[in-house]
């Protein structure tokens, strides 16, 4: 019983870090538009740092687990690289977002994945959603009304901002739910790598067709290895390490980190005003997560 209870707390410890993670990636993001870098110079050289990164993990579990290792099959390798696409789409649209809109704000759009989950597992299993899930839907969407500040009507928000932020978590809701279906019986690191080189498809493709003149290599050494190692390395393996010692429910509620995570670094950082209402807001969107999750962790313990 102490040993589960240890691994569990570890497994919280392991899944806050990560989502701390992609938290602080935003304000960086917003960082690097002021220094005059471009959508696709942050994006591509994020992904060719995560690519590298991952490919360097891979080859390090290869050598060390020669006998243990199964090796993806060309059918995964392909299954991957379409899932990974969506990947690339997420990081393309939410660094659109920011572009855009305020950080805080952005993070608040990407976190409707929550009701859009609910509603691909609809269209998916051609089943009604329970009252538990109907509920946190609800809720989230009235925390999303106070975290944005729709309710001053005389709120200015770029509708390109708004755009590319729902595109964002539309997005993302695939990744999630194909990176919980696809080749499950390979090791995570090649998943990464497979899912990284199909998103750099998306990322390559959008740089080439919207940068004008050539690419700042100076994005290299200021962001691009920051926003690799704590967008594109290091969080997936937290997340990876923490969701099987804390199971599924009580992993979603502690990777909601994420979003005050995202807030207070664009307050701190950004100097970006965030009123009470917003944090009411937020609060109330980390309640939904953990309304339609709560069964889930008590199953666990």
């Amino acid at each position: 019983m102490r040993k589960m209870r240890n691994d569990i707390l570890k497994g919280v410890f392991l899944v806050a870090l990560g989502a701390t993670s992609y938290g602080m990636l935003a304000t960086f993001v917003k960082l690097a538009y002021k220094d005059g870098f471009t959508t696709a110079e942050v994006t591509s050289s994020q992904f060719i740092y995560g690519i590298i990164g991952v490919l360097i993990i891979n080859l390090f579990q290869k050598f060390n687990n020669k006998e243990k290792a199964v090796q993806a099959s060309s059918k995964n390798i392909a299954q991957l690289m379409i899932a990974g696409t969506s990947l690339g789409m997420t990081s393309v649209f939410y660094y659109l977002c920011v572009r855009y809109i305020d950080v805080s704000i952005a993070i608040v759009l990407l976190m409707q994945t929550v009701w859009m989950g609910v509603l691909l597992e609809w269209f998916l299993d051609k089943k009604l959603p329970s009252t538990q899930k109907i509920v946190s839907v609800i809720i989230v969407l009235f925390g999303t009304f106070l975290a944005t500040k729709l309710y001053e009507f005389n709120i200015k928000l770029d509708w390109r901002g708004i755009f590319w932020g729902i595109l964002a978590a539309a997005s993302f809701t695939t990744t999630m739910f194909t990176a919980n279906k696809v080749a499950l019986g390979i090791s995570s690191a090649q998943r990464s790598l497979y899912m990284l080189l199909g998103g750099a498809v998306i990322v390559f493709t959008f740089s080439a067709f919207t940068q004008v003149g050539s690419l700042n290599l100076d994005i290299f050494k200021n962001y691009g290895l920051f926003l690799a190692l704590f967008g594109t390395i290091i969080p997936p393996m937290l997340l990876n390490a923490g969701f099987p010692k804390t199971g599924l429910g009580l992993g979603s509620i502690v990777a909601s980190l994420e979003l005050p995570v995202s807030v207070m670094m664009a307050y701190l950082i950004l100097k970006e005003e965030v009123v009470i209402w917003q944090w009411f807001g937020i609060l109330l969107i980390i309640l939904a997560i953990v309304i339609m999750n709560i069964n889930f962790s008590k199953k666990k313990v």
